[in-house]
Order: C-alpha cells, then sequence, then structure tokens
C-alpha cells in the first residue's frame, strides 16, 4: 500500500509539472441529476451478485488473480517446496527465453531441465534460509537495515551463489574440478557485475515492501530476465 500510495502522489506531482491543472466548474447550484438517486451498485454489499464485472468470490479464489489465495497458503504450509517449485519455474522461463530469442537456435533440452532443475533444487530453497537468516539477524525496513540487508545479500551471498552455480554445471557436464575452478575465476566476477547492475535496486524495493513469505516469488519475477543472462554465461566454454 505505500508503494501504490507513493505512485499515486508522483503521478499527481508529475501532473502539475507538465502544467496539468484540475478544471473547476463554474457553475453554481448544480442540481443532481434525477438518474443519480440511488447508490451505484459499485458501492453496494453485494455488488459481485449485482454486477458480472466481478468474479463469484466463492469461486474464484485469489480475488481479481485466480488461484493467488491458494498459492499462498501453499506457501504457508509448505514453503520450502513451493519456493523451490517457483525457482524452477523461473529458472526454465529464463533459460528458455535465452535460448529461443537470444541464442536463436534450437532449443537445447538437457540445458533447459539441468537450469530448471538447478533452480529447484538450490536457488528456492537455498533463498529460503538465507532470506530468513537475514531477516532474523538484520530485522526492520528503515533505511539502515535494508541497506545493510542489500549488501550483505550483493558482496557475500552473491558470490556464493554464484560459485556454487558454476560448480554445479561444471559437475553436471563432467568437468574436472580444474576445469571448474578456471570456469569460477574466470566468469565469477563478470556474474558479480551482472548482478551489481540490476539487483540492488530489486533489493531496496525487496527489503523495504517485500514480506518474508513473498521474498523468492518477487526474486523470481524479476530474476526470468536475470537468468537469461546466466544461462548464458553459465553454458559458456571455460
Amino acid at each position: 500500500m505505500k508503494l501504490f500510495g507513493a505512485v499515486i502522489v508522483s503521478s499527481c506531482l508529475a501532473a502539475q509539472a507538465f502544467g496539468v491543472t484540475p478544471v473547476v466548474s463554474q457553475t453554481k447550484g448544480l442540481v443532481k441529476p434525477a438518474l443519480v438517486t440511488n447508490k451505484s451498485p459499485l458501492r453496494q454489499k453485494n455488488v459481485a451478485e449485482l454486477s458480472p464485472l466481478f468474479r463469484d468470490p466463492t469461486i474464484t479464489r485469489g480475488g481479481a488473480i485466480p488461484g493467488l489465495q491458494a498459492y499462498s497458503d501453499a506457501l504457508d504450509k509448505n514453503p520450502i517446496t513451493m519456493k523451490a517449485l517457483t525457482s524452477l519455474v523461473g529458472w526454465l522461463l529464463g533459460d528458455l527465453l535465452a535460448q529461443v530469442f537470444i541464442a536463436g537456435g534450437p532449443i537445447d533440452y538437457k540445458r533447459l531441465a539441468t537450469l530448471s532443475f538447478f533452480g529447484f533444487i538450490y536457488h528456492g530453497p537455498s533463498g529460503h534460509y538465507f532470506y530468513n537468516w537475514l531477516d532474523e539477524k538484520v530485522p526492520g525496513t528503515d533505511a539502515v537495515p535494508v541497506f545493510s540487508k542489500v549488501a550483505i545479500d550483493q558482496l557475500f551471498w552473491c558470490p556464493i551463489f554464484m560459485s556454487v552455480f558454476f560448480t554445479y554445471l561444471g559437475l553436471v557436464n563432467g568437468d574436472s574440478f580444474a576445469t571448474i575452478g578456471n570456469k569460477i575465476k574466470n566468469d565469477l566476477f563478470t556474474a558479480c557485475q551482472g548482478s551489481w547492475k540490476v539487483w540492488p535496486i530489486v533489493h531496496l524495493i525487496n527489503f523495504k515492501f517485500v514480506s518474508n513469505k513473498w521474498r523468492i516469488p518477487y526474486i523470481n519475477a524479476v530474476q526470468i530476465a536475470f537468468n537469461m543472462f546466466l544461462s548464458l554465461l553459465g553454458t559458456k566454454k571455460a
């Protein structure tokens, strides 16, 4: 709600900056039109029954987004499993888009499965435990804890995560430890630089406005684009 309010206020200020001012009616003593005598149907309590524009709340779970409440309930009951599945989808979409729109070649299903499984087996579960730990150790949404969390995430967690990512890909491909070490040595800083261009801003919003429960879904929504970069970098020869 804070973010929504900020957007509304910003829009109003922008409108004033461009010289857009509200039109004030000069007509005095306006009489309410005869047709406007009752409350609008949209303001009545049983609006879902009166207007076909509204979904039946007894059928549609999650309000305006079907299935959102069911997903939220599943996050409460099985947080690790649901976050793992969410990351699986995020990594699958990221690599699929990278292969189709950037690489432009036929889809490599082995690579697609490899990266999707990494999202499931590591990204979702590790993110669950890391952000739980981070929120416990650095509580609050004021400036100091938010910037501290961003710094810890990018300076400590990011290199660890990237190193695990390159090691996982190397082991899946049957590379030697020497090859994996060279891959990390050559590409780790590049991967971190790519992260530093995107994630500090994303995490400022994350740690300020997003609750712990929704961090992994939020991150995956953004990470679909970033995963395109990672999938290309990760599959580059050492």
